[in-house]
């Protein structure tokens, strides 16, 4: 699905990270299957679509909420960054096209950022393990913000940073919260989807991208796809 092309020129893209940039959606997932499974709960497609995009401590209420838990949001968030550890130790990766993107980006003199509803010290963590960090121009997280995906705050506030308005950004997406908040935003989006989130509504996105290999983006920055 492919709306009007971009009115604006664009000047900036912002990345999600979860999913989008790398494999931690996937990662995610096994964290709550382990931590549901020792409660005798099971973590259904259900209880993921209403967690995907939005801010920890936001996504594990509606977990205990879901299953009707006594554990506190504390709780859930300490013991989930206890299985964390091993599970991003063997299994973190970046997302296919991911790098060729941000070298291509960078050959461009495109900038470049991260919007995530991610906490800060879990997305430098990742970030760091990935040597990605030093690739952005500045990182927005869940402490960066008073209001999560979809609400469209985040891309407000990266627009803003950057010193454009939303509509001359491109934002990369993996799930519908987030394509939600960058849309609202006024941002040209484009959603990547992957896994769980292939089930998504992705209305009022720009196009729906098969992976951020897909030509199309490269096309939306009037820049080069490199070949493959």
């Amino acid at each position: 699905m492919i709306h009007n092309s971009p009115s604006s020129p664009l000047k900036a893209v912002v990345f999600d990270l979860d999913g989008l940039m790398l494999n931690t959606e996937d990662l995610y997932q096994e964290v709550g299957r382990i931590l549901l499974g020792r409660r005798g709960k099971e973590f259904t497609a259900e209880l993921l679509d209403a967690m995907m995009g939005l801010r920890p401590h936001q996504a594990l209420a509606i977990m205990i909420e879901w299953h009707e838990l006594v554990d506190t949001v504390e709780q859930l968030a300490a013991e989930s960054r206890e299985i964390f550890v091993p599970v991003l130790d063997e299994g973190l990766a970046p997302m296919p096209g991911l790098l060729p993107l941000l070298d291509t980006l960078e050959q461009a003199g495109i900038p470049k950022a991260v919007a995530t509803s991610s906490g800060r010290e879990f997305v430098h963590d990742v970030l760091v393990r990935c040597n990605l960090l030093p690739r952005f121009d500045f990182i927005l997280t869940a402490e960066d913000v008073v209001e999560g995906k979809p609400n469209p705050e985040i891309y407000l506030t990266a627009a803003e940073r950057f010193g454009i308005q939303p509509q001359q950004m491109l934002v990369l997406e993996d799930s519908q919260n987030g394509c939600n908040a960058a849309v609202a935003a006024g941002a040209l989006t484009v959603a990547v989807p992957g896994g769980h989130s292939l089930r998504h509504n992705f209305k009022g996105t720009h196009l729906i991208a098969d992976s951020l290999a897909d030509p199309r983006i490269y096309a939306l920055l009037g820049i080069e796809a490199p070949l493959s």
